[in-house]
């Protein structure tokens, strides 16, 4: 298969790397996973992170171009969300 061949996370053959953790970090996911689902575990815990990792570039992107969000409008929309009222004066 090509090296420069390029796939989505999550997407493509799987391919074995070498990692360190700290110890209590690995036991901790092998209690959640068992010792047979820490690669599964620490694949969608890589995906999240780029997805986090591309929403913090976007929201950059946003806050360059149009200026940093409004807190008391940030507020008021995750009131919504969440189902509350928002309170005034409330910030983000």
């Amino acid at each position: 298969m090509a090296e420069d061949a390029e796939f989505a996370p999550g997407d493509g053959p799987t391919s074995g790397v070498s990692i360190t953790l700290t110890e209590g970090t690995l036991q901790a996911i092998r209690e959640r996973v068992g010792r047979r689902g820490v690669s599964a575990y620490l694949e969608r815990a890589a995906q999240r992170q780029i997805e986090r990792d591309n929403l913090d570039e976007l929201i950059a992107s946003f806050d360059q171009a149009h200026g940093p969000a409004d807190p008391e409008a940030v507020a008021a929309k995750r009131a919504k969300l969440m189902g509350r009222t928002p309170q005034a004066g409330a910030a983000a």
